[in-house]
């Protein structure tokens, strides 16, 4: 009995609800009234026109001279003839023809009083070569001049004796240029500088080349 009752009920309220549902569908208001955009019913508001720019106009172009034009530079227009070949095409002709030198008579092989030739610059003077310590590969200078040292007086009456080193530098003609005292005694070294100053060489050889070179002496002072 409840079960039926139930069902009832669920039944009857479906049919009200749907019929509810379907009179409002069927039901036809009054419908609303069209409104114009207000970006046209506005008069203060003025339409946008576009306009096309103009067009860039080119700038002129520099006048250019024939003198800045290259002689090698290929032709813009096509030419009208064609010229026999004459061999000479790639030479460049002269921008100008060079005038007589004053006071000296035009001729194949003429130079100046002095013996130079017009025109023609001096040849810069080399540099000076670094000497070099002496290696393997460098023939080594031989002593061909030797100078005995003065035993000084001072260094006899204190019985000084010793040998004092000297690195020395010898050009490429086998010349004494310089003298330093590596070690030595202050009573001997420079008695040891004279004497080694007066010395002479050989040429020191690098492939067969005289080189100037650094090189150590010794000089032995040595009481009797």
């Amino acid at each position: 009995m409840p079960r039926t009752f139930t069902l009832v009920s669920v039944s009857i309220h479906a049919v009200v609800i749907g019929g509810v549902y379907i009179a409002q569908t069927l039901s036809n208001g009054p419908l609303p009234s069209l409104r114009d955009a207000l970006a046209f019913a506005d008069p203060t508001i003025r339409p946008v026109v576009i306009v096309d720019p103009p067009p860039r106009t080119p700038a002129p172009r520099p006048e250019t001279s024939d003198r800045s034009v290259s002689p090698d530079a290929a032709p813009l227009d096509a030419p009208t003839t064609i010229a026999p070949e004459t061999g000479r095409e790639n030479e460049k002709s002269p921008t100008r023809s060079p005038g007589p030198v004053t006071g000296v008579e035009q001729g194949a092989g003429v130079t100046t009083i002095d013996g130079t030739i017009p025109g023609a610059t001096a040849m810069p003077e080399p540099a000076p070569q670094q000497p070099i310590h002496l290696h393997s590969g460098i023939q080594a200078p031989r002593k061909i001049v030797d100078a005995k040292p003065t035993y000084p007086a001072l260094a006899q009456t204190v019985h000084q004796e010793g040998v004092v080193i000297l690195e020395t530098i010898i050009d490429a003609h086998g010349t004494v240029e310089d003298v330093r005292v590596l070690r030595g005694y202050p009573l001997l070294d420079q008695a040891a500088i004279d004497a080694v100053r007066k010395w002479r060489f050989t040429p020191a050889l690098l492939n067969g080349q005289a080189v100037p070179v650094v090189m150590t002496v010794t000089v032995n002072f040595q009481l009797k």
